[in-house]
């Protein structure tokens, strides 16, 4: 699902916007996020699956989930990179890449291997739904949180062509 994702994102958004693919998404490399400019073990607090660089900025982190969908997994990988402010990588130069002051945050779970009256899809748009309560963490850039099924790919494609456009324009 890791590339299925990758390769739908890559192959919607336009050369003006920069898709960063870690390796189970099609790429070659980590995608680490960090609390502050200095690269370092104690500054790095995640690795994340997909970024969407415009305009120099992070404006859309993406993670997916195929495995453990269970609500502390996803609200912690949620929270590290709602904690983290930069992504840092030699590809990059190992310059800081900060995020836009407005970042929607996107996970995919794999609904696949649910049973057919699994209560598992009702649980994560509650999960949504209590996310989305909250934003803007203090400090945060991640404005916008939004849990998507392998089911939904269309629309979570569509999201982010919208985000892409549009995040520019927003304010807090």
């Amino acid at each position: 699902m890791h590339l299925k994702v990758g390769d739908l994102i890559e192959d919607s958004l336009d050369e003006r916007v920069q898709l960063v693919r870690d390796q189970a998404c099609g790429g070659n490399q980590q995608i680490p996020l960090f609390c502050s400019e200095d690269k370092s073990r104690r500054t790095e607090y995640c690795n994340v699956d997909l970024l969407v660089i415009q305009d120099g900025k992070i404006s859309v982190i993406v993670e997916i989930e195929e495995s453990d969908l269970k609500p502390t997994q996803i609200c912690g990988k949620f929270l590290t990179s709602a904690l983290a402010r930069y992504y840092i990588h030699e590809k990059e130069g190992n310059m800081p890449i900060g995020m836009q002051d407005v970042v929607t945050f996107i996970q995919v779970v794999d609904a696949s291997n649910l049973e057919r009256l699994s209560a598992k899809p009702y649980q994560w748009k509650n999960l949504e739904s209590s996310i989305e309560k909250i934003l803007p963490i203090k400090d945060s850039n991640i404005v916008e949180y939004r849990l998507f099924t392998d089911l939904e790919l269309k629309e979570l494609v569509n999201h982010i062509l919208e985000w892409s456009y549009v995040a520019s324009n927003l304010k807090r």
